[in-house]
């Protein structure tokens, strides 16, 4: 396939995912018509925190690590979101991303406010001991502004549930007794939860299940192409094809993607990955770039990778009828409006991958009453949870005639504003 120059994705365009979350806000509140001290309130986190963590690496050097973690707001309740380990993290990453956990929480009707937190390094070149003594290092600096009932971290990009697990244990010591409950996205045998693992691409294939209905649309031929094959990516492919039959066409990870009209095997291709780095070459499949995939003429496309990949530039050529987010952020606002008025629907991000913060309150609630659910009780909960959010949103969107993203918000932050003025706050 050849690429259109006309349509090449503008890569070289810096854009910041904090100025965009606060001008969503903005639009929101105009379209709530919000007081201008409460959405003053919302467009800024209530707490920031930044460190310096120092770690002695195997090579008997000390190494200095930055980190960070916002807490947004907490009108809901304690504050949660994941904390993610990558060399190009930002301060201003880590804002966006506690406000968009704060909206995900206010529309699943959590009893949470948002948070986010971060390490500027690079874990494909530490080793298992070094990357330990980060995460208990990392504790060590913020312990005392997280906690069960303050704020709850859980894992991201690059971080897992071994390193959750050592973190819980740095904390635990810290305060002198097991807390379980301080972090979540751990493994089973220290409180984890069941169905965890895939819990952002199971929320996110809900949200498709009900958008597909509404649509007309037949998952059972329906096909998907899905930019970004790791975790989340992988299991939406997995679990599309496995429960409705659906065909994956495309998909792509950091080298680029692939392409078979007559779709192909998800888990043949994650173990393709997994034995070469990449899902580039797998047998019986076409090269093609990730602008190319973009503009596949296929039923849903799924960005999961990375902020940003849908822009005014790409966006007009888009064939897709349905777009479900599964990654933070990755459309901007002027490519929603190119979408709006060709009739796609967006499913964005803080509803289509908010299973993963459902399925991380299922596991607070377990620890707390140390009274833990079977996989079935899980998955039900959680589809009837990311059902109820989809029609409010939907409801919403049809009935101020704005996008299913503005519909998000003014349901979100109406939520999160209403409590604010009940708790006297403004």
């Amino acid at each position: 396939m050849s690429k259109p120059e006309e349509h090449k994705q503008a890569e070289a365009k810096i854009l910041n995912s904090f100025t965009i979350v606060q001008q969503q806000c903005d639009t929101c509140a105009q379209q709530l018509e919000l007081p201008a001290d409460i959405c003053e309130i919302i467009k800024n986190p209530m707490r920031e925190i930044q460190v310096s963590i120092p770690v002695r690496m195997d090579d008997g050097f000390i190494k200095v690590f930055k980190g960070f973690r916002v807490q947004h707001n907490d009108a809901l309740g304690p504050t949660k979101g994941g904390i993610r380990f990558h060399p190009d993290e930002t301060i201003d990453t880590i804002r966006a991303l506690a406000a968009w956990m704060s909206w995900k929480c206010a529309l699943l009707e959590l009893p949470l406010g948002g948070a986010k937190g971060g390490v500027i390094c690079n874990p494909r070149e530490m080793s298992e001991g070094e990357l330990e003594r980060l995460s208990r290092g990392y504790v060590d600096k913020i312990w005392q502004l997280i906690g069960p009932d303050m704020d709850i971290p859980a894992p991201d990009v690059y971080t897992n549930p071994q390193i959750m697990a050592w973190m819980m244990d740095q904390y635990s010591k810290l305060a002198g007794k097991n807390q379980f409950g301080v972090i979540t996205g751990k493994p089973l045998y220290v409180g984890g939860s069941i169905g965890r693992n895939t819990a952002t691409a199971r929320g996110g294939l809900y949200v498709i299940e009900e958008a597909a209905r509404t649509a007309g649309m037949d998952l059972r031929n329906a096909s998907l192409a899905i930019q970004g094959y790791g975790n989340a990516g992988y299991n939406l492919a997995f679990l599309a094809n496995d429960i409705f039959g659906s065909k994956i066409v495309a998909v792509s990870d950091q080298r680029g993607g692939i392409y078979c009209q007559e779709g192909f095997d998800p888990l043949e291709i994650f173990n393709h990955k997994i034995a070469n780095g990449s899902v580039i070459g797998c047998p019986g499949t076409e090269q093609i770039s990730h602008s190319e995939l973009f503009t596949l003429d296929v039923d849903i496309l799924c960005p999961s990778a990375l902020e940003n990949v849908i822009t005014e530039d790409n966006a007009p050529f888009i064939k897709a009828s349905i777009i479900a987010e599964l990654a933070n952020g990755p459309t901007t606002p002027e490519a929603d409006d190119i979408l709006f008025d060709k009739g796609i629907q967006v499913l964005p991000d803080f509803l289509c991958n908010a299973g993963g913060v459902t399925v991380s309150y299922f596991e607070m609630v377990q620890n707390f009453t140390m009274l833990y659910w079977d996989e079935a009780e899980v998955f039900e909960r959680l589809k009837k949870k990311m059902a109820s959010a989809y029609h409010s949103v939907y409801n919403a969107s049809e009935k101020h005639k704005v996008n299913m993203r503005q519909a998000a918000y003014m349901v979100a932050v109406k939520r999160i504003a209403d409590t604010m003025i009940l708790r006297g706050w403004a």
